[in-house]
């Protein structure tokens, strides 16, 4: 139990800027085994931001509740996800080359791309939970939970399908890079977001299919001109899956 423990914590580590146990240190082999609860992190980030709207809310208006919620979630994760969003923005927008676009993935400057990319993919998501905000409050608290979780799942089924493509040796995700998961790893990092489904009404699983849709077509994208993925293109998958998530939920409760 204790080396479980180990390796959850070593996931935290990786994802977030939680504070973890002392003796948690970098280790690759943990590292690589903390994959399995990369959907667990999200639950963890998604109750963040969801207990940040509650305390909020009880102050603020909805629109500056969501808006706090949102930078605690940025605050939690270092903007681990955004800036892998970002990235991708620049080295597809800019690159027309496998070699160009891995090339302008590795800068570490932001672009034209990436700027525009984040204010869209931000601003989409404030707008998005606002609209979620007018749900009862368990409801939306637990959207943001499964989406959280349902979103890096979603980004940890490309490790299964797709080839790590980048340089293993200079990229910031060499501790994961290539790893496939075990059915028995699958099935722990399947159960976080089949947790938080629990709570909802059974209506809002619809939402899962735009998801699906959304991870495919991404998938199959970042293969076609880099012939696999890469670290920042789980971060962008991440992003937008949660989009997805928070849109299809709204269309369901609009349409049943």
């Amino acid at each position: 139990m204790k080396r479980q423990a180990d390796i959850f914590f070593t996931a935290v580590m990786f994802l977030t800027r939680l504070p973890v146990p002392k003796r948690i240190d970098h280790s690759p082999v943990l590292l690589q085994k903390s994959v399995r609860y990369f959907p667990w992190v999200g639950l963890i980030v998604g109750s963040v931001a969801a207990g940040s709207y509650i305390g909020c809310i009880q102050i603020f208006s909805p629109a500056l509740s969501v808006l706090l919620s949102m930078v605690a979630s940025i605050l939690t994760t270092g903007a681990f996800h955004e800036d892998g969003f970002a990235d991708v923005c620049d080295a597809f927008g800019g690159g027309w080359t496998k070699e160009k676009i891995l090339l302008i993935m590795k800068d570490s400057r932001l672009g034209t791309y990436g700027v525009i990319g984040l204010i869209v993919v931000l601003g989409m998501k404030f707008l998005l939970l606002l609209e979620l905000s007018r749900f009862d409050t368990f409801t939306f608290v637990v959207l943001i939970l499964t989406a959280n979780s349902l979103s890096r799942f979603a980004a940890l089924s490309i490790m299964q399908q797709y080839n790590y493509v980048a340089e293993k040796d200079t990229s910031k995700s060499k501790p994961v890079a290539g790893r496939k998961l075990s059915l028995k790893e699958m099935f722990i990092a399947f159960t976080a977001p089949c947790l938080s489904f629990l709570f909802l009404k059974p209506a809002f699983l619809l939402a899962v299919i735009p998801v699906i849709a959304a991870r495919l077509y991404l998938g199959k994208y970042f293969n076609k001109w880099i012939g696999g993925y890469t670290g920042d293109c789980l971060g962008a998958i991440q992003q937008l899956c949660e989009i997805v998530f928070y849109l299809g939920s709204i269309l369901i409760w609009r349409f049943t």
